[in-house]
Order: structure tokens, then sequence, then C-alpha cells
């Protein structure tokens, strides 16, 4: 997700992160993790946070 020339990527994925931590309620370091993991397609983000919060 790391962009080394202008930090778009990053700024997207901070983001992200922010967003699902504030909906879903899990870490940031866990929403960093899914968003390498899965990418960034919000649904699936979504979803896999959910199911994520949802086993601890």
């Amino acid at each position: 997700m790391r962009d080394g020339k202008d930090g778009k990527d990053d700024a997207a994925s901070e983001i992200l992160i922010s967003r699902l931590v504030k909906e879903v309620g899990i870490s940031r370091a866990q929403a960093r993790e899914l968003i390498e993991l899965i990418g960034t397609d919000w649904a699936s983000l979504l979803r896999e946070a959910r199911f994520l919060k949802d086993r601890h």
C-alpha cells in the first residue's frame, strides 16, 4: 500500500484505517493488516473487519 513517490496510497490507507477503526471498532494495527491483505475494497474490508471483531 505504500507509494514512495507522493504518498497518495499512504493517505488513502490512513483514511480507510481511520474509518474502519471508527465504524467497526478494531485497532489501527488490525485495520492496517486487513488493508495489506485485502486491498482497498470497502465492502470486503468492512465484512472482514466485522468478522474479526466478532471473533474477539
